[in-house]
């Protein structure tokens, strides 16, 4: 996995703590450096290969405003600030976001969301687990319908693509979201889910009933590729003469 490159800027400890545990909920993210002046991380950018910049504005010698203005070909930004006066040199400066301290999770997901958008990456599942937390109370965001929706991984049921889409089927509800099937298949935990088709994705603790070409869920029957089969009996404990 090619990790986002970042630094952190403010004057603040207690501002760069928080980003820093906002961060360590994410696994696309390195962060190179915590800066608590631009003089130091302007070194820094011009030595390392920096993708993205949390950046405060009111800071000592020379604001965050002003420094992003003496970069020629800066990385992506997103400001941070406990002030509001500046959005609109933010706006013309084309950064990301404008995160007003003190910064909640929620709003910094969105902002690590249009991060992914005008980047092109493709972050798919956004893992909140908390560390230590048994897998079953893991969740993740999913954005469907303009809203950031908090799924627990225990509620998925399975996942179908369609197309440029999948479908992530819940006890409560369905989510559509534009995303490669594939992508969820690398960040969900395979203790818990399998892949059992080039269209589906399993809960495995879901599953009703199976035989050598389909499994049974949530009374749906769901077929079992060919290239799949396999590692799917392997994954259930059974082989063929067991069936």
């Amino acid at each position: 996995m090619v990790k986002t490159k970042c630094i952190i800027i403010d004057d603040e400890p207690l501002a760069i703590e928080v980003i820093e545990n906002h961060l360590a909920k994410f696994e696309d993210f390195d962060i190179v450096a915590k800066c608590n002046n631009a003089i130091t991380a302007f070194e820094i950018i011009h030595k390392k290969n920096i993708d993205l910049i949390f950046l405060d504005i009111q800071m000592p010698k020379i604001t965050g405003v002003d420094f992003l203005k003496t970069l020629k070909n800066p990385p992506k930004v997103i400001f941070t600030t406990a002030y509001r006066d500046y959005a609109i040199d933010a706006y013309e400066l084309d950064v990301i976001d404008y995160l007003l301290k003190p910064i909640s999770f929620e709003r910094f997901l969105k902002a690590i969301n249009k991060y992914y958008e005008v980047s092109g990456k493709d972050l798919t599942i956004y893992s909140a687990q908390a560390n230590n937390a048994p897998i079953p109370e893991s969740y993740t965001y999913i954005k469907a319908d303009k809203k950031l929706y908090k799924v627990y991984l225990k509620d998925i049921i399975y996942i179908e693509a369609l197309k440029d889409y999948v479908k992530v089927v819940c006890r409560k509800k369905s989510l559509v979201t534009k995303h490669q099937i594939s992508s969820f298949e690398e960040k969900l935990p395979p203790e818990i889910f399998l892949r059992i088709h080039r269209s589906y994705i399993v809960n495995i603790s879901m599953i009703e009933a199976f035989n050598t070409t389909e499994i049974d869920i949530l009374d749906r029957q769901l077929p079992i590729g060919r290239s799949y089969k396999n590692q799917v009996l392997k994954v259930l404990h059974f082989n063929e003469g067991n069936i």
